[in-house]
C-alpha cells in the first residue's frame, strides 16, 4: 500500500482528510456526549444528505452546479439545519430535545424528495452515503484542512466556556457566560465537522465517529481531558484502520472504520472489567491480610 500512496493522489487525499477527521470528530463528541447531545449529530448528517442530494439534482438542470463541490451545499444546509436545531431549541425551552427528531426526520424527509426528483440513486450519493477512498479530491482535503484550523483554534478560545456549560450549565449562566452565543457557535461547529466527514465515513455513520471513539475513551479515562485523549486515539486507530482495510478488502471505508470503532469499544469494556476484577481481587487479600493481623 505504501507504493500506492506515493503514486497516487487520491490515497494521499484520502488519509490525510482521515487523520484530520480522526481528529475532529471525537474531540467534539466529547462535549456532545457530556453534554447528552450525542443524537444531534444523526439529525446534522441527515439534513446534510438533503443538501447532497440538492447539489447533485441541480447539476443535471443547471450549468453551475456542475462545476460546484457538492460538499458546499452540504455544509450549507448542515450549518442551516444546526441554526434551526438551536432556534427550536429556544422555542421548545421545557422540551429542548425535540428539536432534534423535528430536523432528523425532516432532513430524511427532504433527502427523500431530492433523490426522487433525480430519478433515484447515483455513485456520486451512494459515496456521500457508505463513504469512498477514490471519492476524496484536492478540493475536499483544502476544504476540511481549514475546518480543522478554525474549529481547533475556536475549540481552544472557548475551552473553558464549554466545559463549564458542560458540566454545570446554570451555574456557568450565573458567571456570565452567553449560553446563546456559545451554544450556536459550538453547534455550528458540530455542522462544519459532519459536513466534512461524509466523504471518509458516509452521512449514515459519520455520527458514529464522534460517539464511539469517546464511548470507548469513558472506559479507560480517569480526567475529562484524558478522555480528549483517548478519545482522539481510539478515533485515530479507527478511521486510518478502516482505510487500510479498505483498501486492500475493497470495501466502503465508512463502515470499516465503524467496525473497527466497535471492537475498539468492545474490548474497551472486556479490559475494563479485567482490570476492575484484578482490582477488586487485590483490594480483597488486602483487606483478608489485615483481619489476620
Amino acid at each position: 500500500m505504501l507504493d500506492a500512496f506515493f503514486r497516487y493522489e487520491f490515497l494521499q487525499n484520502a488519509f490525510y482528510t482521515g487523520v484530520l477527521i480522526g481528529l475532529l470528530a471525537p474531540t467534539l463528541g466529547v462535549f456532545l456526549v457530556v453534554r447528552r447531545l450525542s443524537l444531534i449529530a444523526d439529525a446534522l448528517s441527515h439534513i446534510t444528505l438533503s443538501g447532497i442530494a440538492a447539489s447533485l439534482l441541480l447539476a443535471k438542470h443547471v450549468a453551475f452546479f456542475q462545476t460546484l463541490n457538492p460538499l458546499y451545499m452540504g455544509l450549507f444546509f448542515s450549518v442551516s439545519g444546526s441554526l434551526l436545531i438551536e432556534q427550536l431549541r429556544s422555542v421548545y425551552s421545557f422540551y429542548k430535545e425535540i428539536a432534534i427528531p423535528i430536523i432528523l426526520t425532516g432532513g430524511i424527509g427532504l433527502g427523500v424528495v431530492f433523490i426522487s426528483l433525480a430519478d433515484g440513486f447515483n455513485n456520486d450519493l451512494f459515496h456521500y452515503l457508505f463513504g469512498s477512498v477514490m471519492a476524496v479530491s484536492r478540493s475536499d482535503l483544502w476544504t476540511i484542512s481549514i475546518i480543522t484550523v478554525v474549529v481547533l483554534f475556536v475549540l481552544i478560545l472557548l475551552y473553558k466556556e464549554l466545559f463549564f456549560l458542560s458540566f454545570d450549565e446554570e451555574q456557568a449562566i450565573v458567571s456570565g457566560i452567553n449560553r446563546r452565543i456559545i451554544n450556536f457557535i459550538f453547534i455550528v461547529m458540530v455542522a462544519l465537522v459532519i459536513a466534512a466527514s461524509m466523504r471518509i465515513v458516509g452521512i449514515l455513520l459519520v455520527s458514529s465517529l464522534m460517539t464511539l471513539p469517546v464511548a470507548a475513551a469513558m472506559r479507560l479515562a480517569v480526567g475529562f481531558k484524558q478522555m480528549f485523549l483517548y478519545s482522539i486515539l481510539f478515533g485515530e486507530i479507527a478511521v486510518i484502520g478502516g482505510l487500510i482495510t479498505a483498501f486492500y478488502f475493497d470495501l466502503a471505508p465508512g463502515g470499516m472504520i465503524v467496525m473497527i470503532a466497535v471492537a475498539i469499544l468492545l474490548l474497551t469494556m472486556l479490559l475494563e472489567k479485567v482490570f476492575g476484577e484484578i482490582r477488586k481481587g487485590r483490594r480483597q487479600k488486602m483487606s483478608f491480610g489485615n483481619n489476620e493481623c
